[in-house]
């Protein structure tokens, strides 16, 4: 098998006193989608933003494209090729559409490529472009985490990780988002994507890893969790 684009090795994170993150392991692979499920305060959100740099692991090891970056600022980690889409969204309210897309694209030096990028975010999200002059805070829910997502592809990530893509959407947008997340994959994107909507994100994902209080506690295809009665128990209100 080819080296992983992502190598996340026995990593403990603590906030303050408290052990967040408890030994753990898994890695993605190009071209994959991988989640990570589990309740509520399992460390999901947590792990995502150690390894995008906002938090740093006290040990352990995190590899991007063989790159040691456990130590490295955020900003140099997304110049690298790694984007995090946060959750609550997080886009810039007061600024357009179109302004908050062009912030996405501000890693990228050699703006050769913007109008490409740009027409394929377009074209991805159809509504964002009906709306680039529109100001993002006065965007709907949905619309706001498609810009959040759209900004994110402008600084040509070759890992996309989403954190709670779904988080307070109406179910009928959550298949829309999910829906979008399978196009935004099939259109060339490794996706490392952490989501309470298990359901979802094990139909999506070509591999999954369960948290439980900071640790993994289960591995699997997206099919295998999916049918996994323990884990239907568990997670999927089965």
């Amino acid at each position: 098998m080819t080296e992983p684009i992502l190598k996340v090795d026995n990593i403990n994170v603590y906030y303050g006193s408290i052990h967040a993150i408890k030994g753990i392991s898994f890695e993605v692979h190009s071209g994959e989608i991988v989640t990570l499920i589990g309740a509520n305060g399992a460390g999901k959100s947590t792990t995502l933003n150690t390894i995008s740099g906002l938090l740093h692991p006290t040990t352990g090891s995190i590899y991007f494209l063989g790159e040691s970056v456990a130590k490295i600022q955020p900003h140099k980690i997304v110049v690298k090729g790694l984007a995090q889409v946060p959750e609550g969204r997080r886009i810039f309210a007061q600024m357009t559409v179109r302004e908050n897309l062009e912030m996405g694209a501000y890693t990228q030096l050699n703006n050769n490529y913007f109008h490409d990028d740009l027409d394929k975010v377009y074209s991805l999200f159809p509504r964002l472009k009906e709306r680039r002059k529109q100001i993002a805070g006065t965007l709907s829910g949905g619309e706001q985490q498609m810009l959040a997502m759209g900004r994110a592809l402008m600084s040509r990530p070759k890992l996309l990780m989403l954190d709670e893509p779904s988080m307070g959407l109406a179910p009928i947008l959550v298949e829309q988002i999910f829906s979008i997340i399978a196009d935004v994959h099939k259109a060339g994107s490794t996706i490392l994507l952490v989501e309470q909507n298990a359901q979802m994100a094990l139909s999506v994902a070509n591999r999954g890893y369960v948290m439980e209080t900071g640790k993994i506690i289960a591995t699997g295809t997206g099919e295998d969790l999916l049918s996994s009665p323990e884990i239907k128990k568990a997670y999927l209100g089965g």
